[in-house]
């Protein structure tokens, strides 16, 4: 199979869809590789480094978008991208669709073989393609939220960890997975007053039993984070439901109770926000502000650090590439239906149920393409 890796062109992203380490297996396993070049400048990976690991060089996108049976990225495909997608090519990428109806219809229409990052699963019910990068859109959360907060910033002044004789920053995460957790974990090791909450009792356990007492959880009901939006510096929302809008659980009117400069940094923006106010921004603009709270709703969060989250993200994704190029899209996700779950769009049809479910459309079940 021919695998083609572009540049990204999303705004201030500098991760890539393939490390070299990844082009190397893939051409040990008999594929082609052809890499857009300077694709993984922004990582620490240069054109030099894909050729010794056998993969062609293109000078444009449009080379390999054109050649490409496989095509793997990092974000959704952007407007001036929309048109290079090829009826009957894969694409294999985050897409993020259940808040993006434009989008939606941009893939159904190209006739793509569109697989999500973001809805492949694992035995454990996990989302092992979403996770590395939630992780550090987790662990980048506070640090975003601590400098978001400086005067100078626009924030209220407030030092997350506080110091002697003078309270840290109250610190309220709403959802306790994944982000949540790599959130309390920097923010209770920056010495901040940490609170989470989520709807799972089992969650909520766990995370007492793992922070020790370093940290307060609580129910996640209306009523209780309406209680404790007054008393916070910092929100971090870090709600996800696997390839659904996210809900929104902070509304407008609730800004007029919260401090004046307190910041809110909103993890889920990508799959539409879990805050009313919420709206994308880029790392090059991050912050707006509504009713005297700021908001820091960068799209792309992971793509701060690339390096790390190229690593990270090129790791998880190698086997289900590899599966996809070796045995072809629809023997890959007969074979293994965590694969399956991925499977968002095809041949002008969506496969997704969260998918059609958020923008009322008719859902092609993958099952059925499979068993027809």
């Amino acid at each position: 199979m021919h695998i083609g890796c572009p540049r990204e062109v999303k705004p201030q992203e500098f991760r890539v869809g393939l490390t070299p380490q990844a082009a190397h297996e893939a051409v040990r396993h008999g594929h082609q590789v052809t890499v857009e070049t300077g694709a993984g400048t922004g990582a620490g990976f240069s054109d030099d480094d894909y050729a010794a690991a056998g993969a062609r060089i293109a000078a444009t996108a449009a080379e390999v978008w054109a050649g490409a049976d496989l095509v793997i990225k990092v974000k959704e495909p952007q407007a001036d991208e929309l048109p290079l997608v090829q009826k009957g090519q894969i694409l294999f990428t985050y897409l993020h669709l259940a808040p993006d109806p434009a989008l939606t219809q941009a893939l159904v229409a190209s006739g793509a073989t569109c697989i999500a990052y973001e809805t492949v699963t694992d035995a454990r019910g996990g989302l092992p393609l979403l996770a590395p990068m939630s992780e550090v859109a987790g662990r980048l959360a506070p640090q975003v939220g601590a400098w978001a907060m400086q005067k100078a910033n626009g924030g209220c002044g407030v030092l997350l960890g506080g110091v002697p004789g003078v309270r840290p920053a109250n610190v309220l995460i709403i959802g306790g997975g994944v982000v949540g957790t790599a959130a309390a974990r920097v923010a209770t090791g920056m010495s901040a007053s940490v609170t989470v909450v989520d709807r799972s009792l089992a969650r909520l356990s766990y995370l007492d039993d793992i922070f020790m007492g370093r940290l307060t959880t609580q129910f996640a009901d209306a009523a209780s984070i309406a209680t404790l939006l007054p008393q916070a510096d910092l929100v971090i929302g870090a709600v996800l439901v696997p390839g659904a809008a996210t809900p929104r659980l902070v509304r407008r009117e609730q800004l007029a109770s919260m401090r004046a400069g307190s910041v809110m940094v909103d993890v889920a923006v990508d799959q539409g926000g879990c805050f009313e106010t919420s709206r994308p921004t880029t790392h090059h603009d991050p912050i707006y502000e509504v009713d005297g709270v700021l908001h820091y709703c960068v799209s792309n969060m992971p793509g701060a650090v690339p390096r790390t989250s190229t690593l990270a993200l090129g790791n998880a994704t190698l086997p289900f590439l590899l599966a996809l190029a070796d045995k072809g899209w629809r023997q890959a996700c007969a074979d293994d239906i965590h694969l399956r779950h991925g499977l968002n769009i095809h041949a002008g049809r969506i496969t997704c149920p969260a998918v059609a479910e958020a923008q009322g459309l008719a859902v092609h079940p993958a099952d059925d393409l499979l068993a027809a």
